[in-house]
């Protein structure tokens, strides 16, 4: 059996930007709709989802 190896937080990067403009955009409402759903419960959970929503709007409005 051959050895695999896995490069643990490895990305690829999007070659096509229509396609990164609608991963960002559907990682953006996902966290948008988690931080909705976990709300009081989980304050530090959805205030980390609602940063990286944050973060990810601001990257779709550098490509726009």
């Amino acid at each position: 059996m051959k050895n695999q190896y896995c490069k643990v937080g490895a990305t690829t990067p999007l070659t096509n930007e229509k396609n990164m403009v609608s991963l960002l955009e559907r990682r953006y409402n996902s966290f948008i709709e988690m931080a909705a759903q976990i709300g009081n419960s989980n304050t530090k959970l959805a205030e980390f989802l609602q940063v990286k929503a944050t973060k990810t709007r601001k990257t779709l409005e550098k490509l726009a």
